[in-house]
């Protein structure tokens, strides 16, 4: 006849036994449900609802893509407006800031070199978001008042000398202004993409 401790062990022996089972069992349906089955209910979801949004908000130009309207863009030419200023270059993989502190002498030299340069540009005080880099360097957009105070220069780039034609830029910038929300949250903004590309489309002979 066993004894008690023999008992013992062949009870441990039974709820390890147990508890591994159970334990692998979870794992198998914890990697089925997180790993597969939600991540194929969400893509499927996505793909229904918010098929643009899913796939990176890309904007084509004759089927083409050129960006996304969520990722800032380096605009040089100067028959565009252009984006805030980046720390990472517009690179979207290692989005960030500078994290320089407002007393840095490298940030101080950075907004000195970037006042030169809008001024000679533009001539006026430019607007802070034309100075200084967003948080993740990759801010699609400009303040309004930002996009008017390249409007002139835009203008006189692409030859659009007449009060009209102005109005049109005007326009363009009003239209491409998104409002803050429900009136107190966030600010008034212009994406940049999307201006521009819509600045070609203004600027190219329509074919008759």
């Amino acid at each position: 006849m066993p004894g008690p401790y023999n008992c013992h062990i062949g009870l441990g022996k039974m709820i390890k036994k147990y508890m591994l089972g159970t334990s692998l069992r979870m794992i198998v349906w914890m990697t089925l449900l997180t790993g597969f089955l939600y991540p194929l209910l969400i893509w499927i979801a996505a793909q229904g609802f918010w098929y643009e949004k899913a796939n990176g908000s890309l904007v084509y130009v004759e089927e083409v893509a050129r960006g996304s309207r969520w990722i800032g863009q380096k605009f040089h030419d100067v028959k565009y407006f252009w984006s805030r200023p980046s720390a990472i270059d517009y690179n979207p993989l290692p989005s960030g800031g500078s994290n320089l502190s407002p007393t840095s002498a490298v940030l101080k030299a950075q907004v000195e070199e970037r006042t030169k340069m809008q001024q000679a540009a533009h001539g006026g005080p430019p607007p802070s978001d034309l100075l200084y880099a967003s948080g993740s360097g990759l801010d699609p957009h400009i303040s309004p008042h930002a996009a008017y105070y390249q409007l002139e220069r835009v203008a006189k780039a692409r030859g659009l000398d007449t009060e009209e034609e102005k109005n049109k830029l005007k326009a363009l910038i009003e239209k491409f202004t998104k409002r803050t929300l429900w009136g107190f949250i966030g600010d008034d903004r212009v994406n940049v993409l999307l201006l521009n590309q819509a600045l070609d489309e203004l600027s190219t002979p329509s074919k008759s």
